[in-house]
């Protein structure tokens, strides 16, 4: 398999993880113990880590390859499995479109709006795909009392430059530390 360079390691490894999950996926009903299927696991991410740091390659890529030529039956049946669990999330979303659509048409033939309770979610289906929630509308925000530039506004001069201390010295600066410094650089370009 060629892989992306190594200028973007990210897409990289997406593309490894991407491809051993198509041939190692197996589940964890799929084992007699919970032990094993973790050592399953631990195996596969081994391999996963080591096609991606270049370690061994050729190996890898024979285990992968044998695996696959064993196991191909049951790379096709979790396949299969994984499909239909697809469909059916699919079916069970539209199903959940349809009734929402009907719910939405006798709410209006009983005379209320068929529109849906501002800050609530409601289905949004792009293209026939699944539906993913969105929100509708805008909940109850909360009043601000007041904007910080009307807060600045009464205040003294005195008060602001001692606001202004704090600040500083809350982000770590000191009027010594600048004080300290500029005078370490003029001395340093003496010598220069």
């Amino acid at each position: 398999m060629v892989v992306a360079s190594g200028t973007n390691v990210f897409a990289k490894e997406m593309a490894i993880r991407k491809r051993i999950a198509g041939i190692y996926n197996k589940r964890e009903e799929d084992f007699p113990s919970l032990r094993e299927y973790n050592d399953y696991l631990e195996e596969v991410e081994d391999m996963i880590v080591n096609l991606i740091e270049g370690i061994d390659v050729p190996a890898i890529e024979a285990r992968i390859a044998q695996y696959q030529r064993e196991n191909a039956e049951q790379i096709m049946n979790a396949q299969a499995r994984k499909a239909e669990e697809y469909a059916a999330a699919l079916a069970a979303s539209k199903g959940q479109l349809q009734q929402t659509g009907a719910d939405l048409q006798s709410s209006s033939q009983a005379g209320t709006s068929g529109t849906v309770a501002q800050g609530q979610y409601a289905p949004a289906v792009a293209g026939g795909g699944i539906a993913q929630p969105r929100p509708v509308g805008m909940g109850p925000q909360p009043i601000p009392l007041g904007s910080g530039h009307d807060m600045f506004e009464y205040e003294d001069e005195e008060t602001m430059k001692l606001r202004a201390e704090k600040a500083a010295r809350a982000g770590g600066w000191s009027v010594e530390i600048s004080k300290k410094r500029a005078i370490e650089e003029a001395f340093a370009s003496i010598w220069i």
